[in-house]
């Protein structure tokens, strides 16, 4: 039995202060299939009772640049597929017999008119339960899915509530995405369940598990942060501008600016954000092999201007 057998790459990134800030990077453009969770392969968007030809049609809309996850709920029919396309903010119910059909359609650019899509009405929340590609989502995972679920349930929230295949960043379970806000969550335990629920409930990112907006560059993300904890520290609820440009991708520094607009009151902050390093595993797959160093964004300074 191997040392990696009693670690979680999730509790050795907590440890080694591995940041949160600047980690919610995520494509604006999903597609997410309901299939069975016992089914799911490693793979973040396929199964392995998927036929060779439903395979190509999801592997060629992943490299046309469309995101696919693999979804799945308590009670969910196997034989009918809920699909959800966004940014279009729409889903569809597909039975097994006619998802190739659809999806050549998706594939095609088609307007879907035909299939009686209907707009997404609440807030989507996925939460990585993905136990093939690392145990820290079946164990961390699953216990924030089965607390969101229950407490949407019990206090009858706006959300609806998928189990999700990989969204990004083993290390941080339990994952949690937001839709259509883009906003990504890491180290979700059971007890912060509640309180993220009420924050987004309000239409605000909830601090203390906050990864970033997906939009942003890792360096933007950690300012948004940094900005949203100096107006929290002042007890300012506020909406942010946060300043966008290329990210070479080279730099090791970077100043953002960003802009804010409460009830009675406005500002601008400068954040100046740099690179650290940090010894890091991955996933559990790397528990053996140990650390490696890995380049983190941070935040150097915050001033308003």
């Amino acid at each position: 039995m191997s040392a990696s057998d009693h670690q979680f790459c999730s509790i050795e990134s907590l440890r080694v202060g591995d940041p949160l800030a600047g980690t919610g990077t995520h494509v604006a453009s999903n597609l997410l299939i309901s299939w069975p969770r016992p089914k799911w392969s490693r793979s973040l968007r396929l199964a392995l009772d998927m036929d060779e030809g439903l395979t190509q049609q999801i592997e060629r809309l992943a490299a046309s640049g469309r995101r696919v996850n693999l979804i799945d709920r308590r009670g969910w029919s196997a034989c009918s597929h809920r699909i959800y396309q966004l940014p279009e903010g729409r889903y569809f119910d597909v039975d097994r017999s006619d998802l190739g059909d659809f999806l050549a359609e998706v594939e095609a650019g088609s307007d879907l008119a035909n299939w009686a899509g209907q707009p997404v009405q609440d807030s989507l929340v996925l939460c990585c339960t993905h136990g093939k590609k690392d145990k820290c989502c079946a164990k961390f995972g699953y216990a924030a899915y089965r607390e969101l679920a229950a407490t949407v349930n019990d206090r009858e929230l706006p959300f609806e509530v998928w189990e999700s295949s990989h969204l990004g960043g083993c290390r941080l379970s339990a994952s949690v995405m937001v839709f259509p806000a883009m906003r990504k969550y890491g180290r979700v335990a059971p007890e912060h369940v509640l309180p993220l629920l009420e924050h987004e409930a309000e239409g605000l990112p909830y601090l203390p598990c906050y990864r970033g907006h997906s939009q942003l560059s890792q360096p933007q993300q950690c300012a948004e942060i940094a900005a949203l904890e100096w107006l929290s520290e002042r007890r300012i609820t506020a909406s942010l501008t946060v300043e966008t440009k290329p990210d070479s991708g080279k730099g090791k520094a970077e100043t953002v600016r960003v802009d804010w607009t409460a009830a009675d009151v406005a500002g601008t902050l400068l954040v100046e954000c740099g690179t650290t390093e940090v010894m890091r595993v991955d996933t559990c797959a790397d528990l053996d092999e140990g650390p490696t160093p890995s380049v983190c964004w941070k935040v150097n300074d915050i001033r308003p201007l």
